[in-house]
């Protein structure tokens, strides 16, 4: 309810009361007095008029009020008033005394203003003394700098003369600037700035030149350190691996006892050095580098002296990898070429980690990307010319180091990794031309005989070199003979040096036994499909080689066939990967001596036809003797004696090999026999002569009965003559009627004579009864016998010319 409402309230309910109230209300100086009045005139139509009362009598109230505390207080005012006038002339008294103390106090100062002036005078001395010494204690300092930068400057200490000149411009010289040396000694500091950058320049050209004479040392030490790591870590894994009961390899005769002799020199050289253990630092003064970055640094051109820096040693970079012509040669050029590599990525390596942004990850890995590709390229090209296996060897292990210690300043080097697998295959075949040289001297120094055992001990060595087992040789008693020609334990000690050759450089390429395993496979199956199968068929082709010979080469390849489970077993010693693993390559040796084998016996098969040939080309027959002599021919006995000599050494062969050259040789006289009696340029054949040449064939029929080679069949082996025989029978007996009758019946008695063959022969004797008989036509019989060839020879050239339009 507002303050209205209230009054109106209050004035209906009491009047008396209600202007009470309001005037207590105005008095209290709370309420809006507009609104009380409002409410009094509002309310009643006399209020007014009692409201005007009732604040006459509240205002004689508060006058009586005021009166009496008028009248309370008037004593004391009376009093105060008193008091002031007593007060007077004490005053009077006082002002009297003050205006004589003042004159007294003018008259003793002017002699102290007098003073005070010479004061005020020795102040302003003393003052500007003062002044004069401040401004010389702030300028020493800077003359003391500025003195010290020029010995800074003089000794060569120009990193601490940058900082020198800093301070004099940072601290010293705004405090001096208004003085004139002070302008002249800001004017001479940009020029000793110059000059400190030419000098620091300088002296990074002279560092930048002596680490590019001094990279091939740098990088010398750096790859023995890490060839010394690794050769620990070698020791340590064996050492372990004997802790263990472990090894890597089985066999006798192992790769690391090679490998122990090899590196104990290393060691020995290392245990004399083991207290001078030098690094980059020991080899390099960097100090003309950090001080030159550190001067661009403070001289905020940081960016200028990075790009120089870089730009220079890409240079740099581009001379180390350009090789020498002649690279390839030696093995020292190569090395000189990797350690000049090494020494600049480990300088490098260095100043990464020692400095702040001269060189940053991404430029050296960018560099070394660049360096990689062209390392690559020269090393493709230059390996390629390497004939030596020892040197490519030389070549992969400085490769590995090469690697292994780049590696170990974390750049990436699996593509050289990838490299010296295609090095892997040109040592290879590096390899397989050396060994190319090996069979050939060993098949040159063989005498093609077996092996002959005189006592115990021989035949240990044989054996301790070749995995030969034969227990009915071992019963027999000495001396006695070995199958085999010296050649085939030769060959298989050689394959089993290959095969070390060939792990040599497997060894150290980060790779999986199984992976050398598979490497070791290839290679030696390379070795024996090619180099010896070359070799092989080779030596099988060569002329001196003999019949004999061959016989013999075809045993030693039957005996290296056999080894070569032995070599696979030997394979799996080395590289403890089991043969039944299903990735494992087989050497495929039953090809390549089966192929060899095949080859002999064929050569077998040429010569000994050869060898016949040169019998029958000397045969002397007289075509034109009118009787026998009653025996076979000289020419033809001694190549059936021949032959059974020949087939006496076919008894070492396997059964179906000397079956086959027997009756291929008895094939091929059969053969030669025939062409013999056809020959165009033989004209004319009597009847002796036919007999006399029935008397050869009867030989060669009787040596086939003879059986000279064990297992034939019955008569298969005469068969080979039965052409020969058919026709002989037919001229000798003269039985044509029959022949005619039964030609080309299955059951004909001469049954494999041509009637061509015939024909020819015929004729042959045709003339020589015209030229042999010159009174045949006084003679019945002669005249017979020449009507009925007359007839037959008309009868077969009709059956020869029905044969020729039938077909």
């Amino acid at each position: 309810m507002s303050a209205a409402g209230k009054s109106g309230a209050m004035l209906v309910e009491d009047p008396d009361q209600t202007y009470e109230n309001v005037l207590a209300e105005i008095q209290s100086f709370e309420l809006p007095i507009e609104a009380t009045l409002r409410s009094v005139y509002d309310d009643q139509p006399n209020a007014h008029k009692k409201f005007m009362e009732k604040l006459d009598a509240c205002i004689r109230n508060h006058d009586k009020e005021i009166e009496k505390m008028c009248n309370f207080h008037h004593q004391g005012f009376v009093d105060a008033i008193t008091e002031l006038l007593k007060v007077r002339t004490d005053a009077e008294k006082l002002k009297v005394q003050v205006t004589d103390t003042n004159r007294r106090f003018q008259d003793a100062g002017k002699e102290v203003i007098v003073q005070t002036e010479d004061i005020i005078r020795c102040r302003i001395q003393q003052r500007n003394i003062t002044t004069v010494v401040e401004k010389l204690q702030l300028c020493l300092p800077v003359l003391e700098m500025y003195s010290k930068l020029k010995e800074q400057m003089s000794a060569k200490r120009y990193y601490s003369a940058l900082k020198t000149m800093e301070q004099l411009e940072n601290v010293y010289f705004p405090r001096v600037s208004q003085y004139r040396f002070c302008q002249l000694m800001i004017e001479n500091l940009p020029k000793l700035r110059e000059d400190i950058k030419e000098i620091s320049m300088s002296d990074l050209k002279d560092f930048l030149e002596s680490i590019r004479k001094h990279s091939d040392k740098i990088g010398e030490t750096a790859m023995k350190q890490a060839q010394q790591q690794k050769l620990f870590s070698v020791i340590l894994q064996k050492q372990n691996n004997v802790k263990f009961g472990k090894t890597m390899y089985i066999n006798d005769r192992i790769p690391e006892e090679r490998s122990e002799i090899v590196l104990k020199p290393v060691f020995e050289e290392e245990d004399e050095n083991e207290e001078e253990v030098l690094t980059v630092q020991d080899l390099v003064d960097f100090s003309p580098v950090y001080r030159c970055l550190h001067i661009y640094s403070v001289l905020g051109d940081e960016e200028t002296f990075e790009n120089y820096y870089r730009k220079q040693r890409k240079k740099q970079a581009r001379l180390v990898l350009q090789p020498q012509s002649n690279m390839h040669e030696t093995v020292d050029g190569y090395r000189r070429y990797f350690t000049q590599i090494v020494g600049f990525f480990v300088v490098e390596d260095h100043i990464l980690h020692v400095t702040q942004g001269l060189v940053t990850r991404a430029y050296t890995d960018e560099l070394w990307n660049m360096a990689l590709s062209k390392i690559i390229a020269v090393l493709r090209a230059h390996s390629s010319y390497c004939t030596d296996p020892d040197l490519v060897l030389e070549l992969k292990n400085l490769i590995v180091i090469f690697a292994d210690t780049l590696q170990g300043y974390g750049f990436p080097v699996n593509r050289l990794f990838d490299l010296l697998f295609e090095i892997r295959d040109q040592y290879n075949e590096t390899l397989l031309k050396k060994w190319a040289g090996v069979f050939r001297d060993i098949f040159e120094e063989d005498n093609y005989s077996p092996i002959p055992i005189v006592n115990e001990e021989e035949y240990k060595t044989v054996i301790s070199k070749f995995p030969f087992q034969d227990p009915d040789l071992e019963k027999q008693s000495f001396p006695k003979k070995l199958p085999m020609s010296q050649s085939v334990p030769h060959i298989y000690i050689q394959v089993k040096e290959f095969i070390y050759a060939s792990l040599k450089f497997s060894e150290s390429l980060h790779r999986s036994s199984t992976e050398i395993d598979d490497m070791l496979r290839k290679s030696t199956n390379l070795l024996l499909t090619r180099t010896l199968s070359s070799c092989l068929l080779n030596l099988i082709k060569k002329p001196h080689i003999g019949l004999t010979e061959l016989v013999q080469i075809i045993i030693n390849t039957t005996h290296l066939e056999q080894a070569c489970k032995y070599l696979e077993d030997f394979i799996t010693n080395i590289t403890n990967i089991s043969q039944e693993t299903v990735h494992t390559t087989r050497l495929y040796g039953l090809s390549t001596f089966k192929d060899a084998r095949h080859a002999a016996e064929g050569e077998i098969y040429t010569k000994l036809n050869q060898k016949i040939d040169e019998f029958v080309q000397l045969a002397d027959y007289d075509w034109t003797m009118s009787e026998p002599d009653g025996r076979a021919s000289g020419y033809l006995m001694d190549l059936i004696n021949f032959l059974r000599s020949i087939f006496q050494v076919f008894t070492h062969l396997p059964g179906k090999v000397a079956q086959t050259a027997c009756m291929s040789a008895c094939q091929h006289l059969s053969t030669s026999l025939m062409q013999m009696l056809l020959d165009s340029e033989l004209k004319q054949i009597s009847m002796g002569a036919v007999q006399q040449f029935n008397l050869d064939v009867i030989q060669c029929e009787l040596f086939a009965s003879s059986e000279p080679v064990p297992g034939f069949q019955g008569d298969t082996l005469q068969l080979a003559f039965i052409d020969l025989r058919q026709l002989l029978d037919l001229f000798m007996v003269w039985d044509w009627s029959t022949y005619l009758a039964d030609y080309g019946q299955p059951a004909s008695k001469y049954l494999r004579v041509n009637p061509n063959t015939a024909l020819t022969l015929l004729e042959k004797m045709k003339d020589t009864s015209k030229k042999n008989n010159i009174f045949a036509q006084f003679r019945k019989n002669d005249r017979d016998k020449q009507k009925l060839i007359e007839t037959v020879v008309k009868q077969l050239r009709s059956l020869v010319n029905g044969m020729s339009q039938h077909t």
